[in-house]
């Protein structure tokens, strides 16, 4: 029963920690957002976004919600990321023909995603910090270097699988 409560009593002092960097962070991407900052980011990115995902080259839309997903993924705020990831699926899709299938930028947008790109790892580092660990930051060098590989894996395989007619048409 102790043991219950002590876990109890961790979970809510973890869950405040994140709070507040998560709370720091949505803040911060927000006035990224509103000073034109995310749309700066997005004009340097939008070349390598349209060699990666060339089928949505016409669809600004798209371009800024993906951008908008991969920036806060990259800074490891999985939550803030969601609804642009969503939004950014939503507008693949009414570009989409064939309602039934996904689009191979659908399909590489979520093999990316899964990968989990992050350069600052805010979530991982706020539950490390709140468990008390003297220094959280070590795992970023690391974090860095896996996420990348896995990147670059997806996108990888992506390609590849892309070449296959898995569905019948």
């Amino acid at each position: 029963v102790n043991a219950i409560f002590q876990s109890a009593k961790t979970a809510v002092e973890i869950a405040l920690g994140l709070i507040g960097i998560m709370g720091f962070w949505l803040g911060i991407v927000n006035i990224a957002k509103k000073s034109g900052l995310m749309d700066f980011v997005a004009k340097i990115i939008k070349k390598p976004i349209i060699f990666i995902f060339p089928e949505i080259k016409d669809n600004p839309e798209a371009i800024s919600n993906v951008t908008l997903n991969i920036s806060a993924n990259a800074l490891g705020l999985s939550n803030a990321a969601t609804p642009f990831g969503l939004k950014a699926m939503e507008n693949m899709q009414e570009k989409n023909q064939n309602k039934d299938h996904a689009t191979n930028a659908m399909c590489t947008f979520l093999a990316i995603n899964t990968a989990g790109f992050q350069i600052v790892p805010a979530t991982v580092l706020a539950i490390l910090a709140a468990n008390g660990m003297e220094n959280p930051t070590q795992i970023i060098i690391p974090t860095l270097i896996v996420t990348s590989f896995a990147f670059l894996c997806a996108l990888i395989f992506a390609r590849i699988l892309e070449k296959f007619e898995v569905f019948d048409k």
